[in-house]
């Protein structure tokens, strides 16, 4: 595309902008007589195409021509509210501030970056139209999920980038940024729960919440879940599905994780995960079928949308078993692999999942790294069984424990007889 062409685009994209802008402000304001909108479709487009013809003559004159004539239209455009607020007392500044963006959108797409405006063009006209959706969720919104949801942006958008991604301490086995985010991973699951048992109700939400739970982190997600399930034992029914879910989404991605690695692994690895998560997703079905002839219960236990303090408990015993891992693969050489399988596996499988199926792609041979991956998931299995009867008390234990121990024996024996 030469630059003839290409400025001939740049400024359609820019009368584009404004126009799509405009259709939105146009529709919003629909009701208003002729004459006493500040601007509609037209002046929108206008607007826009006004910021791409000045953007191309200030390739010629300077930014600073750019510069003055966004302050030029920014007065102009101030002018004009301060004497309609006069004539209709209309206060609001959405108009006013969606001009001056299509003015920049259409500067931008006039200086060479067309694509960049349009997308942002269309978010901008979105997020204009979403207004009777955003005032109902602030009508609704409580002070404590508003603090939660700062909250987790703080320990997440904040704290997380700054924190370094390499060993420390005794072996270099510790490392911050991998601690901190399963820390951040706890709470964020903890805040989407709340989220999804409050707009869902108790049995929807609880399903889904397992379900992407399992994809991230189904440890973190059983502790959540027998948490609210003792402060609420009503509930216990449907977290105890939602955990279910979890616990057998978690082979299936521990497979898929493996799988990726290295191919090799798929055909040792997937009869006794396919059989471990089989035997956990039946008894969710059954529970799921149960509860649909319940009514389904207030979920009076939500009070904490973000529970940091188990979030940052759960980063310490990770913390732990990372030294606890290393130092057992140090003191038994190739011997120590199950066991360090079995002590990564106390709080997740993630991590020696990769790390084996890494070794497995450098000599150690597939089963080997099966086994271990087996073992930690065995051992995971059972400590989140654990998890659900300390924490979530009998009722919830026995309907998530009873059948992870099923899983286990039936993935054990598969192992067992593919391994040995």
């Amino acid at each position: 595309m030469d630059a003839d062409q290409q400025s001939f685009y740049n400024l359609f994209a820019a009368l584009a902008i404004g126009l799509l802008i405009g259709v939105e402000r146009g529709w919003h304001g629909r009701g208003v007589a002729e004459g006493e909108r500040v601007a509609g479709i037209r002046s929108f487009g206008l607007i826009g195409l006004l910021g791409g013809v000045t953007a191309a003559l200030a390739r010629h004159f300077g930014p600073l021509a750019l510069g003055l004539s966004y302050l030029g239209f920014a007065l102009l455009l101030t002018g004009v509210y301060v004497a309609n607020v006069g004539r209709t007392r209309d206060v609001g500044i959405t108009t006013l501030i969606a001009a001056l963006l299509t003015f920049g959108f259409g500067a931008l797409a006039g200086a060479g970056d067309p694509a960049a405006a349009s997308a942002f063009a269309v978010l901008a006209a979105l997020l204009l139209s979403s207004k009777p959706l955003l005032h109902r969720w602030l009508e609704v919104l409580e002070w404590t999920e508003l603090r939660a949801g700062l909250q987790l942006l703080l320990i997440s958008v904040v704290m997380l980038p700054v924190l370094p991604d390499r060993g420390y301490g005794p072996w270099q086995a510790l490392n911050p940024y991998q601690i901190w985010w399963m820390v951040v991973l706890v709470a964020a699951i903890s805040f989407a729960g709340y989220c999804a048992i409050r707009i869902g109700g108790a049995r929807k939400g609880a399903v889904f919440t397992g379900l992407f739970g399992g994809l991230a982190s189904s440890t973190a997600l059983t502790l959540h879940f027998s948490r609210l399930a003792r402060s609420d034992a009503a509930l216990a029914p449907v977290l105890a599905t939602g955990v279910l879910i979890a616990c057998g989404t978690m082979f299936l991605r521990m497979l898929l994780v493996a799988s990726l690695l290295n191919i090799q692994l798929f055909r040792w690895l997937l009869p006794p995960a396919a059989l471990m998560a089989a035997l956990i997703y039946v008894p969710a079905l059954i529970y799921w079928v149960r509860t649909a002839r319940q009514p389904t219960p207030m979920a009076a236990g939500l009070k904490n949308p973000l529970e940091l303090r188990s979030a940052l408990l759960f980063g310490l015993f990770l913390a732990l078993v990372m030294l606890l891992g290393k130092a057992l693969q140090l003191g038994f050489g190739d011997a120590g692999i199950f066991a360090l399988a079995a002590a990564s596996g106390v709080a997740d499988v993630d991590a020696i999942t990769l790390s084996l199926a890494g070794m497995s792609r450098d000599g150690l041979a597939p089963k080997i790294a099966c086994a271990g991956i087996v073992i930690a998931a065995v051992i995971n299995s059972l400590i989140k069984g654990a998890m659900a009867l300390s924490l979530g008390g009998r009722p919830m234990g026995l309907r998530v424990g009873l059948p992870l121990v099923v899983s286990v024996l039936g993935g054990l024996l598969v192992a067992w007889l593919m391994y040995r």
